[in-house]
């Protein structure tokens, strides 16, 4: 079988099909590798006159350059870098029957919202009738005994976006940027029904909401597991696009668990997604809602090629909550938390680059009760490792207020499990500030290398800053100033050694390698980090 040019533009296969019975040549099945049918044009050729056939043989060269195919030796058309003919060629997928499927479950959602007119005469607004009464002037045209009208609210449109009905009994999904601040919501469906919603609950954290319209009956969605979506899998996306209801658009996924800065991982893909697709599904080949088709990346303001969408299993874990309570509630274990870089994490023995370094802990909360410390980096959770910063906020606010799970922190070399109940997620409180004003012992000879002046805290600075011991930083130049170090700082940890004094801060460095990077664990305000002191070369 040799491949060659199709005239129609396609890479066919020719195939020996037999023993012509007339002419006693043999005769050829030609076939579209791609799509596997017969070519209309084949026959057609075989009886063509001269210049018709010449003229085919060129329309067949360009579109085989047109296709990025080459010539073999034999003039035979073959595609560059094609896979081998012994394997299958895929042709793109038909999301018809999708549509079918699942199109009569995306709604349609519009928005009103209440405006204050400004009452006037004439054109006149309310700032120069002010003016008129203020200087006690008549206002032009307005007889005396005509008084100014009182503001009135009217309803006008706020704007426009996509949904999709979770259960027959009129239970909607969207997001929830779409409905906030809306005084009345519309949804229709695609047999142009319309109805009254009434917002059951929003989550403005995760962008989801969840809507009811008095109806039955109604074609719910089937939810899909999103922890089978694989990156590169054909997705579809329906929703009202500039109010163009019922639009269908397709691309692949991208990428998964995609950080934006949000409180969920995002599924990226290429699906055209645009204003009015908010809250819209995205839906894998088996007719399945894998996500809620939420933002664009835009230096525009329309579709650039990149899209995200909220994972349906996240939002389903919000949706039970609106429709149970109205709310969300969250976890909270009362830490600040800031990224392991890679160095750090070698410099302190924790190995590969993983876990949420604790920067501060709030006084009386469960981190605090548990004796979670500043300095401390939370590697897992009720045992599910934290692989990136994201992970930690996201696995203690899906845990239920009240329950008692185990933190495991690295620890100055070591692993430690502890022992927590989590908390309601609450507003933060107001750190407490830093006090200098204490008299000083003289810094160390070992600290000046590092280019350190250091100093013990007193009692009351101890006292207010809730720690047991450390060191504070004076002055900072060369090296620790190159890392970050500067005067205020309070040095807890030096070369994975806690120290409570200057005295354990010379013997800590006395035994730390010191052509290597030092690790030092700072404390700055109600934050704690770790800097690297790199020894000059």
């Amino acid at each position: 079988q040799v491949s060659r040019a199709c005239p129609l533009g396609w890479v066919q296969v020719r195939r020996h099909h037999g023993t012509c019975g007339t002419n006693g040549r043999r005769a050829f099945l030609m076939e579209h590798a791609d799509l596997g049918v017969g070519c209309p044009r084949h026959d057609e050729r075989q009886s063509m006159n001269p210049i018709i056939a010449k003229q085919w043989n060129v329309f067949a060269l360009a579109a085989a350059m047109g296709l990025g195919l080459a010539l073999g030796p034999t003039g035979v058309a073959r595609a560059q870098g094609t896979v081998p003919a012994a394997s299958s060629v895929r042709g793109l997928p038909d999301f018809t029957d999708l549509v079918e499927l699942v199109g009569p479950s995306v709604v349609n959602i519009r928005t009103t919202e209440k405006v204050s007119s400004r009452g006037g005469f004439n054109g006149m607004d309310e700032e120069m009738q002010e003016f008129f009464k203020r200087f006690g002037i008549p206002m032009p045209n307005v007889p005396r005994q005509q008084r100014p009208q009182r503001p009135q609210e009217e309803e006008q449109p706020r704007g426009v976006g996509s949904g999709f009905i979770l259960s027959a009994d009129g239970y909607v999904m969207t997001n929830a940027h779409v409905v906030e601040g809306a005084t009345e919501v519309i949804v229709t469906l695609t047999d142009k029904r319309e109805f009254k919603a009434r917002i059951v609950g929003t989550d403005k954290r995760t962008d989801v909401a969840v809507v009811k319209i008095e109806a039955s009956g109604l074609p719910a969605v089937r939810i899909g597991d999103t922890s089978r979506l694989r990156v590169g899998e054909w997705v579809m996306a329906i929703g009202s696009p500039f109010g163009l209801d019922n639009t269908v658009t397709a691309g692949i996924v991208s990428a998964k668990q995609r950080d934006t800065g949000d409180y969920l991982p995002f599924i990226q893909t290429d699906v055209a997604i645009n204003p009015g697709n908010s809250g819209g599904p995205l839906i894998n080949m088996r007719g399945e809602v894998v996500g809620i088709n939420s933002q664009i990346y835009s230096r525009s303001g329309g579709f650039m090629g990149i899209s995200f969408a909220i994972p349906i299993d996240e939002a389903m874990q919000v949706s039970d909550q609106l429709r149970a309570t109205g709310r969300v509630t969250r976890g909270r274990i009362g830490v600040q938390i800031g990224q392991v870089t890679r160095d750090v994490a070698e410099s302190i023995g924790l190995g590969k680059q993983q876990g949420a370094l604790v920067t501060g802990v709030e006084s009386g909360s469960p981190a605090d009760k548990a004796g979670i410390e500043a300095g401390d980096i939370i590697i897992r959770f009720d045992g599910k490792s934290i692989d990136k910063l994201a992970d930690l906020p996201r696995m203690v606010g899906n845990t239920k207020p009240g329950t008692k799970s185990t933190v495991t922190v690295f620890r100055r070399g070591q692993s430690k499990d502890l022992s927590i109940v989590i908390a309601e997620v609450e507003p933060d409180k107001t750190a407490v500030k830093t006090s200098d004003r204490e008299p000083r012992s003289k810094s160390s000879a070992a600290a000046q290398q590092l280019g350190l002046t250091i100093s013990d805290l007193s009692e009351a600075q101890k006292k207010e800053l809730k720690l047991r011991g450390g060191v504070r930083v004076d002055a900072a130049s060369d090296a620790a100033a190159r890392a970050g170090l500067r005067e205020g700082d309070v040095i807890l940890a030096i070369a994975n050694a806690e120290v409570a004094n200057v005295k354990d801060f010379e013997a800590a460095l006395a035994k730390a390698d010191q052509s290597k990077p030092v690790n030092v664990l700072v404390r700055r305000d109600e934050w704690a980090q770790y800097l690297l002191i790199r020894p000059q070369k």
